[in-house]
């Protein structure tokens, strides 16, 4: 085999694998929504990509603060991060302080307020 022939097969593995890893990146943005809780009790909901760096895009911060009617209940607000004072495009996460992430049911309570806000 000669060099041209390596050099073409090694480009063409490039090629392939770069597009792969864009085809999936993009998958996984089209997917539902994941929630990562961090180690600082942060809770954030959004688009997660996990390779190379985690990172969160169209996040979302949950606010849990007490019922002012009823101490004994909790209410929940989701808030853009794009609207935070910091306002970045997209979280890069440190998995260090991650202690779990995972996808939201379609059927949950986020999932479903989030789906009626893109409509």
């Amino acid at each position: 085999m000669s060099r041209n022939n390596i050099i073409m097969i090694v480009v063409i593995v490039v090629i392939v694998l770069g597009a792969a890893f864009l085809i999936h990146r993009q998958k996984m943005m089209q997917n539902d929504y994941s929630v990562v809780y961090l180690t600082t009790g942060e809770v954030y909901v959004g688009h997660l990509i996990t390779f190379p760096d985690m990172e969160l895009q169209g996040g979302y911060i949950l606010r849990v603060s007490k019922d002012s009617a009823d101490p004994t209940k909790n209410n929940f607000q989701l808030n853009p991060i794009a609207e935070a004072l910091w306002a970045p495009k997209e979280l890069y996460i440190n998995r260090k302080n991650v202690v779990f992430y995972g996808p939201l049911l379609p059927t949950s309570k986020i999932a479903q307020t989030l789906a009626s806000q893109k409509k």
